[in-house]
């Protein structure tokens, strides 16, 4: 037997020596479900509260970004430090930690008086999401061992991962509509004590799971100013433009400071992210094509969310409803078409159709007119969408973190995280530009053919919505990237139903399963 395989033998569950699967690990998953549902909840119910709570707190139009920008920047820029303290800290420890501090910071947010209360709660939130999310997906990686039970169990994680943020469309409409925005800040509350509570009691971490290595200072500074000044540079390219001088010294800025952090990690002893968990080709293909997905689906989001209401007249809680077939398909891809074929085939033959479809629903919808039917075109195509995420999120999130080492647990959940939160912020500054560019060219064209007011109106909406689908269009092609880089980049097969053990190679030592092929 090789060094490697021995060491990862002796770290792979022994039956019969108590540290086999965890009795309570399915009740577990509740209460790490429910605290992930929270998290994604709070990226789009935020959205649908903003006018209301902007208008109530004498935001101007200027800073009203920084409702969503504080806790991006916060969320974003902490992951790998958040990650990095849950193996430190044990994941439990770390998860109910995260919990309290969110629902103490949304309690704040939803008591807000003035902006300056309202964007310092918002940036709580974000750094203790930063600590609760990558705690809450190690959790899974390092409870569910066995090649069926994590099929499900990321195939429920997944689900809430990418539909949770459809659903927060519907209660944030119903929020704002019936009661008050505030609300939308105190819904966190229940949420985080019910799951604090339940992880207390239920959650038992895996012995010798932790890394107590000192902590990399120098990392931690430079990632967490490398993400935010990535993150702030697309924040600030949406709304500023991208040749801002701001924001071009925000993408230089980010490229010496995450350049530096690689060369320091390279170096150190004990590094904030070790090398070999973003090297190994699976872990590496699988950020990417995750980023790259997520870059599609957030400028989605938006251009629907305001067609809907703008173009169609929607009110807020009937676009929430018009984004259920979109949550029924991610449901569906994930618990049943991932779950079922996650031990069957290689990861691979999952992500690359999945994304595929998607695409082929973000294809329907450079169809969008102004009168475009929501039963013949937008449904289907949210169907297909969510159908084909739902499929390719489920293996994504359950191969990134599969046969890690314990010690790297937290810190290569926090990349999955981070990969998506990039990737949020690149779509909606990205595509958002794309679109404004392509409506301002459109009525500049069209604009000198409208003599009266109403037609005036009209050109404006068919730039809006021009605009719209220019900017799908490039969604289209970054979904097919997505699924071209999960096709050649991902070569494991399907999960071995034994033991997990290394790969061989000593940069992915400990790091890679047994794969079937």
């Amino acid at each position: 037997m090789s060094e490697t395989a021995q060491k990862a033998s002796a770290s792979a569950p022994v039956p019969g020596k108590g540290s086999g699967p965890d009795a309570n690990r399915w009740k577990a998953l509740a209460f790490i479900a429910l605290a992930q549902l929270m998290v994604v909840l709070d990226a789009t119910i935020v959205n649908i509260a903003m006018p209301s709570a902007q208008q109530d707190l004498g935001i101007s139009d200027g800073n009203r970004q920084w409702i969503v920008t504080a806790y991006a920047l916060a969320f974003g820029g902490l992951l790998l430090f958040g990650g990095r303290i849950a193996d430190l800290w044990g994941r439990k420890r770390a998860f109910v930690v995260g919990l309290g501090g969110f629902a103490a910071a949304s309690a704040l947010g939803g008591a807000a008086v003035n902006e300056a209360m309202m964007f310092g709660a918002r940036a709580l939130q974000g750094a203790f999401g930063a600590l609760l999310a990558p705690a809450a997906l190690s959790l899974l990686a390092v409870m569910f061992t066995d090649a069926k039970e994590r099929a499900k169990a990321f195939g429920i994680y997944g689900a809430i991962a990418g539909g949770g943020g459809a659903v927060g469309l519907i209660l944030g409409g119903f929020l704002t509509e019936y009661l008050d925005w505030r609300w939308t800040f105190f819904v966190n509350i229940p949420f985080a004590i019910v799951a604090a509570a339940g992880a207390y009691f239920v959650i038992r971490e895996p012995e010798g799971g932790r890394n107590r290595s000192p902590l990399d200072i120098p990392g931690v500074i430079l990632s967490t100013l490398g993400l935010v000044s990535l993150v702030y540079g697309f924040t600030r390219a949406e709304s500023e433009g991208w040749s801002d001088s701001t924001t071009i010294g925000m993408f230089v800025a980010a490229a010496v400071l995450l350049g530096a952090f690689v060369i320091v990690e390279s170096k150190v002893k004990a590094p904030l992210l070790p090398l070999r968990v973003i090297t190994e080709r699976n872990r590496g293909g699988i950020y990417l094509s995750l980023g790259l997905a997520i870059i599609a689906m957030f400028g989605l989001f938006l251009f629907l969310t305001y067609y809907l209401q703008i173009v169609k007249g929607y009110t807020p809680v009937k676009t929430g409803f018009a984004f259920l077939p979109m949550i029924a398909g991610m449901i569906t891809g994930s618990t049943q078409i991932g779950t079922r074929l996650m031990t069957r085939v290689a990861p691979r033959l999952l992500m690359g159709p999945g994304f595929l479809v998607a695409a082929l629903g973000m294809l329907l919808l450079t169809r969008m007119e102004i009168d475009t039917s929501y039963t013949t075109v937008l449904m289907p195509a949210m169907l297909l969408l969510g159908l084909g995420m739902g499929t390719a999120f489920m293996p994504a999130m359950s191969l990134a973190t599969y046969g890690i080492e314990p010690r790297d647990a937290g810190v290569a959940s926090a990349m999955v995280n981070t990969s998506q939160q990039v990737g949020g912020a690149i779509g909606t500054a990205l595509l958002n530009t794309i679109a404004a560019s392509a409506t301002t060219s459109y009525i500049k064209d069209h604009v000198a053919g409208a003599a009266s007011e109403p037609q005036q109106q009209l050109v404006q909406l068919e730039g809006m919505v021009h605009g719209y689908t220019s900017a799908i269009w490039f969604a289209v092609g970054i979904l097919v990237a997505a699924a071209a880089i999960a096709l050649t980049f991902i070569n494991a097969g399907k999960p071995d139903m034994g033991a997990v053990a290394g790969s061989g190679s000593k940069d992915a030592e400990d790091a890679v399963p047994v794969m079937v092929h």
